[in-house]
């Protein structure tokens, strides 16, 4: 049973920053800044549970559009677990989003049996890579600025490449303190571009989108070039072989590993572009 003094409710912006720093206690390393740009997204996404009054719980459920959603944060603390008060956050997230979009989420090894259970089917694995930033190194070239790109240009490059538009959530996410933004031109065309911010642990790169492997590359060059000699993360599609050549090449090593699921369809993306994901918890 459920206590009568425990209750769901949306949180407001300042909390958004406890369930920043929930996850960093869970080792999910997210980046200092990243708050905003979620908030922003979808300012009613982000749910809090409460018993007393006490905090011991979030999740995320941010809704992009119509169709598509992606569930993040889904935490409840340590000493409150196994009482189904998880279960009443989670299920008052899938009641907000409705039947109709088709929901993404990342799961952890131990949760994924019971997404299963949820309706989610797994799409691929994200396996989470380490390396160290190069810090003062060369940028490559075609390599510039991202903010120098026509904003729509990058919203129109982007939406080939995740399941819907998310014109807000870019434009935080790419002006973010403590970050770097580059694209890759080609012809005229951006054909690739990537993002480096501050994480709580060193710094994490997503997205890294590209159209080919030597164009991913060079922004992965670029990006550590612009960052000190610190730990850098970022999270690879095992279904993108050339990502996984890139990430062997550079003798990065695998940290952790996360199911990408949805709740219907598969959406057509082409993968082979995906060499790191924007985010775990926003997709």
């Amino acid at each position: 049973m459920i206590p009568d003094n425990f209750i769901v409710r949306k949180m407001n912006r300042s909390e958004i920053d406890l369930a920043i720093t929930w996850a960093a206690s869970e080792g999910w390393n997210p980046g200092r800044y990243d708050a905003e740009s979620f908030y922003q997204t979808d300012k009613n996404s982000f749910l809090l549970g409460e018993l007393n009054g006490e905090p011991v719980g979030c999740i995320s459920a941010v809704a992009y559009d119509q169709h598509f959603a992606i569930l993040g944060f889904y935490i409840v603390k340590p000493q409150f677990r196994g009482q189904g008060l998880g279960m009443k956050i989670w299920k008052t997230a899938i009641d907000y989003l409705g039947a109709d979009r088709n929901i993404g989420l990342d799961g952890v090894v131990a949760q994924q049996d019971n997404y299963k259970k949820s309706g989610f089917q797994i799409a691929y694995n994200h396996i989470r890579y380490q390396g160290v930033g190069g810090g003062g190194g060369v940028v490559p070239a075609g390599i510039i600025e991202l903010k120098t790109v026509p904003f729509e240009e990058l919203v129109a490059y982007d939406c080939q490449l995740f399941p819907s538009k998310r014109s807000l959530f870019l434009r935080h996410w790419i002006e973010q303190p403590e970050s770097t933004a580059f694209g890759f031109i080609k012809n005229g065309y951006l054909v690739g571009y990537g993002v480096i911010r501050s994480a709580h642990t060193g710094f994490r790169i997503g997205p890294l989108f590209a159209n080919d492997e030597q164009i991913a590359e060079a922004l992965f060059q670029a990006l550590l070039a612009e960052n000190p000699h610190a730990p850098v993360f970022f999270d690879v599609p095992d279904a993108n072989v050339q990502a996984i050549n890139l990430v062997q090449r550079y003798q990065l090593q695998p940290v952790s590993q996360t199911a990408r699921m949805y709740t219907k369809e598969i959406p057509n993306l082409p993968i082979d572009r995906v060499f790191a994901v924007t985010s775990l918890e926003l997709g």
